[in-house]
């Protein structure tokens, strides 16, 4: 009785939707993940064991579309196997609001997209959803958009606390106020995209709150010339950091990719030497970090901010066959700025190695594995041993099922 109940339910919202000329969809993801490390994101000592564990992201997404709307509401819940009780006798782990938003349609070229959500431009080198990661990244943000011949974004975020009293934010965001400008054009064989974002963060100074503000100006192009698409990054940050210490840093980027799957690339992200007066490390604040040097994650992902730099000389091969799909990276590493006037620059060579098979249309199974070899410098800024064996593997199921349509 009650599954005849709730067939006739869904059935009455299908009828009720289609005869509104709206739509609703409801479709989930199911992601263990097992890893095994050794030497993961720094180098391992030489008495470390290695480590193995698996976690895993639920969701359940919810769309709904009609004439002047777009809403969608994500939930999910991100664990580590074995962090929570068989017999749950609390809600500290509850499950968490991912996405919550409405985008109103004010013509069929201005909107406005207000909530929590994902925000993730170009290449995502300074915006990305942080996708890889198991809890991913998610702003609670308004964006006025102008989408035609070009596209204009237009965003604002302003993050307090839940206390009405006071002006005060101690949260776990790493700004305050955030605002950005976003343009992009597209042609036949070529794209161009400008940003302008001003990032505040607050600082306590003398029993008072401050807001220190840094500027990321530039933009992310991609164009072909025959057979070769070519790609490049070119940003430059100012302003203040925390510590109120003048910015002055740099991100280039130019990579070339032909049609039988080889890309070359450079990538620099400028640092600050150890003799220098002004912060010239260049903070790619909130990109996915883990797509660019490497993925074992010594660089940008939790660590390496403020610091000597990067240098990343990479050559890429990817190759599908049927359901098969294989990756093959190589990164060569090297600090962009002095360690020290002894020290060289050499960090160290890492091969990333994946492939992925899909089962069918929602279920897709990947694996991987990385090995990272390190030099004196690398243990001079990392620590641990660059003689032990540095590993980092793991095995990924991804079931992506859609209950509505």
């Amino acid at each position: 009785m009650k599954k005849n109940i709730l067939i006739l339910a869904i059935a009455l919202i299908v009828v009720a939707t289609s005869q509104s000329y709206a739509q609703f969809s409801l479709n989930g993801e199911f992601r263990p993940r097992s890893e095994v490390s050794h030497g993961y994101k720094s180098l391992a000592a030489p008495d470390q064991d290695a480590s193995w564990f698996t976690s895993q992201r639920s969701r359940l997404n919810a769309f709904y579309t009609a004439d002047k709307l777009v809403t969608m509401l994500s939930l999910q819940d991100v664990r580590v196997w074995g962090s929570q009780a068989q017999l749950v006798g609390n809600e500290d782990y509850a499950i968490s609001v991912h996405q919550a938003w409405a985008e109103v349609l004010l013509s069929s070229e201005f909107s406005i997209k207000a909530g929590r959500q994902e925000v993730a431009y170009d290449n995502h080198r300074i915006f990305g959803n942080v996708g890889w990661a198991q809890q991913a990244r998610s702003h609670d943000m308004i964006i006025f958009k102008y989408q035609d011949a070009i596209n204009l974004h237009f965003g604002l975020a302003h993050n307090e606390n839940s206390n009405p009293d006071d002006n005060l934010y101690d949260g776990n965001d790493a700004y305050k106020n955030l605002q950005f400008l976003w343009f992009n054009k597209k042609w036949d064989k070529a794209s161009l995209s400008l940003l302008a974002l001003n990032n505040g963060v607050p600082v306590t100074v003398d029993d008072s709150q401050e807001v220190k503000y840094s500027q990321t100006l530039g933009g992310y192009g991609t164009f072909a010339i025959g057979s070769v698409n070519f790609a490049t990054n070119a940003y430059l940050q100012t302003g203040k950091s925390t510590s109120d210490i003048d910015i002055s840093a740099y991100n280039l980027l130019l990579e070339a990719s032909v049609k039988q799957g080889f890309t070359l690339g450079f990538e620099r992200l400028s640092g600050t030497s150890h003799d220098d007066t002004k912060n010239k490390s260049f903070t790619p604040l909130y990109g996915t970090n883990h797509k660019f040097n490497g993925f074992m994650d010594y660089f940008y992902v939790g660590s390496h901010i403020n610091n000597v730099g990067l240098d990343d000389f990479y050559l890429k091969y990817s190759f599908k066959k049927d359901k098969w799909n294989w990756d093959a990276h190589l990164h060569y590493f090297a600090a962009a700025a002095d360690i020290s006037d002894e020290d060289s620059k050499g960090l160290g060579t890492e091969i990333d190695l994946q492939a992925s098979y899909k089962i069918s249309p929602e279920v897709n199974f990947s694996f991987g594995y990385s090995m990272l070899f390190g030099t004196d410098s690398m243990e001079q800024l990392k620590g641990g041993d660059k003689s032990t064996t540095n590993y980092w593997g793991y095995a990924m199921l991804t079931v992506t099922p859609n209950f509505i349509k």
